[in-house]
């Protein structure tokens, strides 16, 4: 009985203490100042906004300011002082904090100011991506130039170095290189009782949700919850409270892959393993959501022709080396529609109205073209584009661009037809409105389909959807554009009225 009251006065204490989804701790008032806003600016980053509003700034002051900010804020205070002003700071900062600010700066800018660090004091940088979590220090590594990166890693001890050299094995865009060997195992043989007690002693800097159960060979046996070990008998073995079937993923595949697996099952944390089912570390949805980011943008970089590794931030020397090779190609197929329009030449010279409405009727198209393109990626990325369904893709796209073209063209064709027979009711040059409306639903039939099929075609080559599409979408939009609607206005120019040089 007295142990039944015990139990009693003990469940009554947790209650009190308990927490619940509506509402607070029972029996306690939130204090107002537990509470912030988070579209307000902190105290700290005022603080650094007021230091950097001084004529000059004293590093020491401003270092210790930025320690204080949260890191990704700290990040972005050092991409807005830049260049050698960041190193300063940085090498002003405590290690921890400064190495969590450059894992946060954008890539680009935290490998310039990583390479300034190595040229300065290597082991201080050796410091910093010993700091930093195992895949946020690998992606900076990746992007090192070879003479960087082992004069970095020479900094490092025996078994730091050997376990980056392991993680830069894996390409950058693949699991491997996305994962961290940051993670909690316990072995299968363990009780929960001593499962907790390592859990305790880890250092590690996650706070993870989940504890990984492997056997003497490193191989993924299961996975529990930390809810099922805080609730768990500690006597009971840890094989007893896991999950004996984990799903994962092998270090090769894309990264764009493994993002798709965690948008479709709602992953948290994903383990890595080898041809044998070892853990060789885990992808957490922090990585991925940068990845989705990633990929949207190199995505949209490549559709114009811009590089993909191209930041904000970057070189001119690569902006160079990312855009040049595309305006190029873009010179090049550009003069395809030159040469088109040249061919009509004489009858564009009888009546300019044809130069006026060329721009008006490629540039239709080029949108609509753009549009269908856009909606094509749209569903490959999402991977709702299949083999089986890609024709049907393409037919209804260009279902949608004979009716926009139609609608278009009728009010075009009525504008143009319009205005020729108010200004010269006696010529038939009012038939040109019909023309231009034939040549509109034809020129925006064209731009959909060749919207819709070019990134299937690339795809189905080999290659990258995305890379310069619309460079070679306007092409095509553009010379079949001038081509139909000179080539229709050529071929009824006696119907017409028009007496071509």
């Amino acid at each position: 009985m007295q142990a039944s009251n015990h139990s009693d006065h003990h469940d009554d204490e947790e209650r009190k203490n308990a927490t619940f989804g509506s509402g607070s701790p029972l029996g306690e008032v939130p204090e107002s100042d537990a509470i912030i806003d988070a579209n307000e600016p902190t105290p700290e980053d005022e603080r650094v906004e007021a230091l950097l509003e001084r004529a000059t700034i004293d590093v020491p002051e401003f270092a210790d300011a930025v320690e204080q900010q949260e890191a990704s804020d700290a990040a972005e205070t050092l991409e807005q002082i830049g260049g050698a002003a960041a190193v300063e700071v940085i090498e002003e900062m405590e290690t921890e904090s400064a190495a969590e600010a450059l894992a946060h700066m954008h890539p680009s800018l935290a490998v310039s100011v990583l390479e300034d660090l190595i040229e300065e004091d290597p082991s201080y940088a050796g410091k910093l991506i010993e700091e930093m979590e195992p895949d946020d220090a690998t992606d900076l590594l990746q992007n090192l130039s070879d003479a960087s990166r082992d004069r970095l890693l020479g900094t490092l001890g025996k078994v730091e170095a050997v376990k980056f050299r392991r993680l830069l094995e894996y390409p950058e865009k693949s699991a491997g290189g996305m994962m961290t060997t940051d993670y909690l195992a316990v072995r299968d043989t363990m009780t929960v009782r001593e499962a907790t007690e390592a859990i305790r002693r880890a250092d590690s800097g996650e706070d993870w949700l989940y504890v990984f159960v492997v056997d003497w060979r490193g191989r993924l046996q299961g996975r529990a919850t930390m809810r099922a070990m805080l609730l768990a008998d500690p006597s009971q073995r840890v094989t007893d409270i896991c999950e004996r079937q984990v799903d994962a993923v092998k270090p090769g595949v894309d990264r764009v892959d493994v993002a798709r697996e965690f948008e479709k099952y709602d992953y948290l944390v994903l383990p890595v393993v080898d041809e044998e089912d070892r853990m060789l570390g885990v992808i957490t949805v922090d990585d991925v959501v940068d990845t989705i980011r990633q990929e949207g943008t190199e995505s949209a970089q490549a559709m114009v022709g811009a590089g993909r590794e191209e930041a904000v931030f970057s070189s001119v020397a690569d902006k160079l080396r990312g855009r040049l090779p595309w305006l190029f190609v873009n010179l090049f197929t550009s003069s395809i529609a030159a040469i088109v329009v040249l061919q009509f030449d004489g009858l564009i010279t009888s009546v300019a109205l044809l130069a006026v409405i060329m721009p008006v009727i490629a540039n239709q198209a080029g949108n609509a073209g753009q549009q269908s393109l856009a909606v094509t990626l749209r569903g490959i990325v999402l991977d709702e584009v299949r083999d089986g369904s890609a024709l049907r893709l393409v037919r209804r796209e260009g279902i949608v661009g004979v009716i926009n073209g139609t609608i278009c063209g009728v009010i075009v064709g009525l504008v143009v037809g319009g205005i020729e027979y108010y200004q010269h009711p006696e010529s038939m040059m009012w038939k040109l409105g019909i023309v231009v409306g034939i040549s509109m639903t034809l020129a925006l039939a064209v731009g959909t389909l060749v919207g819709s099929s070019l990134p299937l075609i690339v795809r189905r080559c080999g290659a990258d959807p995305a890379t310069a599409s619309t460079i070679f979408l306007t092409m095509v939009t553009d010379s079949m554009s001038f081509f139909v609607f000179l080539g229709l206005a050529s071929a009824l120019s006696g119907w017409i009225g028009i007496v071509s040089n």
